[in-house]
């Protein structure tokens, strides 16, 4: 029986893990690079032991420094979560030659599904079908997906439409791979643009039972990413899900399969499946399964660890779950990651936190963040998972909408308003559903909406008043003077001066006429404009404002009065938007190049970023080589227009 647990793992999924724990009576331990040394997967083991180090090849990839981790603090099982090693069979066999128990499947399942080329092979053996492109792609077969053989997450990963172009994507692709996964091998198969992405959840135990846990669709993504979940996978037949999960079930018996896994499947707009892989741990979606199941997905996994027998079946699914993943980064600016000191994270409804049950509100956040967290560059983007469940699908989608607008979320830029305008398309809510869903309705998701930002940044001004006030009210005159002059910069880069007095007869605001000032505070400002009354709720931190109105939410940023002519840049010049890594370059001081032209590839949060020429012109400065750290703001190269 396992008494104590390692999670060889960090932020959301440690947490996840730990609750369950709890939940069991069994003693928990975590692991942390230095960056990560006051994060809340820390403070909340009842033990921690340090790797140092920041990069996760140095600290959490080190299979040596987590055995060592665990032997150290007396644990006897190690859970792997999902990314870095939980997938790395050599990790899993030197788990269980230190004398550990592995929660997770055997080696030999790991490696035979470790590579993609090998598990397709296995699982046509199987009889399972999957999707395939010759050894020379020809006309007839584009467009063409290339992929890198022993990862995921979007990693090495190209589109190719046109064969001029197969050549560049497999040196991408190659190159990408082996920095992420340390294994060049990667192939070609049709790329279906508007296919979806269906899953079945594995469970199996080693008296020879095999769960298929019901079915998810996943197919909104970006950068071949997850961003939006659900159980069940809607609009199947019967006929789709019956072949669906039986061919899951065969994939798992074929290779010996046991503990939590998925197999994952594309569906064509034709109605034909394909196996794309086996994710031989748990999923980050795993939480919209145990929604609608009331399984805990982790208990289970310990359970078949410590070899306990599944019962006969699982139980049957119930209404329906919806999660999205909210990350830091910034959809309209290319997906750019965003770091920064995350000074809020709530939300505003009754909810439960790594478990189903327990709320009327159907809701639960997974976060592995929490107030005060700083979001570094070493680490994936997602700063939390918000899931609804509802007894329908359209009810748990308009759950989840509302949950997510009326969140409180207070520092780096967040993919939160694409989030909500996604769960209310008409598109989503119809289930019209396909991997390129966010590309194909991008101009709808993403299009700035400041139409509440004049009133938001008055209300930001009146609570940096109220915080400034003494005896008499803020801007108070005896005689008219000049009004109260405050700058903001809006997140879409707007700027906005709010001008106002307060006099004898209240608020002159210019630009807002008609509008009243009923309360002044500096976390609250109440507006009434005609018979309309609103409340906006105001934090400021630093030089932040985020004001939490009834339309939602606007970050702003306030600016000095009399702007620091040092701080101008040439133009021209192409600045870091991120902190992170050059990977690689593509140019050469003295070379003519063309707007939009890559000029080198930024690495941060396990993406690469193009950084492009803003002009046609002559590059006369690269400031940067491959491997140099950047910091945001530093100039990269510098483009003298034509």
């Amino acid at each position: 029986m396992i008494t104590s647990l390692l999670v060889a793992n960090r932020g959301e999924i440690a947490r996840r893990i730990f609750r369950t724990c709890r939940d069991l009576g069994i003693a928990t331990v975590a692991v942390h690079s230095d960056p990560d040394a006051d994060a809340p997967h820390v403070r909340e083991a009842d033990t921690a032991v340090r790797l140092p180090g920041a990069a996760p090849a140095d600290t959490y990839l080190r299979a040596d420094l987590l055995i060592a981790a665990a032997r150290a603090a007396g644990a006897d099982a190690v859970h792997p979560g999902y990314g870095f090693l939980s997938e790395n069979a050599d990790f899993a066999q030197a788990v269980l030659d230190a004398g550990l128990a592995w929660i997770g499947p055997p080696p030999a399942a790991i490696a035979a599904m470790g590579s993609k080329t090998a598990a397709k092979r296995l699982m046509a053996a199987a009889g399972v079908p999957v999707l395939t492109v010759g050894a020379d792609p020809t006309e007839a077969d584009l467009p063409l997906l290339v992929k890198a053989a022993a990862g995921g997450g979007g990693r090495g990963m190209r589109i190719v439409r046109d064969l001029a172009e197969l050549p560049a994507a497999l040196a991408a692709a190659r190159a990408e791979a082996l920095s992420a996964f340390g294994s060049d091998e990667v192939f070609c198969e049709p790329y279906l643009p508007t296919g979806r992405h269906v899953e079945v959840q594995l469970m199996a135990d080693t008296h020879g039972t095999v769960w298929a846990v019901g079915d998810r669709d996943c197919s909104l993504q970006r950068r071949h990413q997850k961003v939006i979940e659900e159980a069940p996978a809607p609009g199947l037949t019967v006929r789709q899900r019956t072949e669906l999960h039986r061919a899951a079930v065969d994939a798992a018996r074929a290779i010996g399969y046991v503990g939590a896994g998925t197999a994952e499947f594309l569906l064509a707009p034709d109605g034909r499946l394909a196996f794309l892989e086996m994710n031989t741990r748990l999923q980050v979606e795993h939480p919209v399964t145990e929604c609608v199941t009331g399984l805990d997905l982790v208990a289970l996994q310990i359970a078949v660890a410590e070899g306990e027998a599944l019962p006969a079946e699982p139980p049957a699914t119930t209404g329906h779950a919806v999660e999205a993943r909210l990350y830091a980064e910034d959809p309209a600016r290319d997906w750019q990651p965003q770091t920064g000191t995350l000074h809020r994270l709530a939300l505003a409804h009754p909810h439960t936190e790594f478990t189903t049950g327990g709320t009327p509100a159907g809701l639960r956040l997974d976060s592995g963040a929490d107030d005060g967290t700083t979001v570094t560059v070493h680490y994936d983007a997602m700063l939390a998972k918000v899931v609804a469940w509802a007894p329908t699908r359209a009810a748990a989608a308009r759950r989840l909408a509302d949950a997510l607008g009326r969140a409180r979320i207070h520092g780096p830029a967040t993919n939160r308003d694409l989030l909500v305008r996604a769960l209310r398309h008409p598109a989503f809510l119809e289930a019209r559903l396909h991997t390129g869903f966010l590309t194909e309705h991008a101009a709808d998701l993403t299009a700035p909406d400041g139409k509440d930002t004049p009133l938001a940044a008055l209300a930001a001004a009146l609570a940096d008043a109220a915080s400034r006030r003494t005896a008499l009210p803020s801007g108070w005159r005896n005689l008219p003077s000049q009004p109260q002059v405050k700058r903001y910069r809006a997140a879409d880069g707007g700027e906005w001066e709010v001008r106002y007095r307060i006099g004898r007869h209240g608020l002159d605001a210019e630009g807002h006429p008609g509008t009243r000032l009923l309360h002044s505070a500096p976390d609250l400002v109440v507006l009434e404009t005609d018979t309309l009354r609103q409340s906006f709720h105001v934090a400021a931190h630093g030089s932040g404002v985020w004001v939490d109105g009834p339309n939602g939410a606007t970050a702003l940023t306030a600016l000095d009065r009399f702007p620091d002519p040092a701080q101008r840049t040439d133009p021209g010049a192409l600045l870091a938007p991120m902190p992170g890594t050059v990977v690689r370059t593509a140019a050469a001081v003295g070379d003519t190049v063309t707007a939009g032209q890559p000029l080198l590839w930024l690495e941060a949060m396990k993406m690469e970023h193009r950084v492009t020429a803003p002009a046609d012109g002559l590059l006369t400065e690269l400031r940067v080589a491959p491997g140099q750290q950047v910091e945001p703001g530093a100039v990269l190269a510098v483009v003298q227009p034509a």
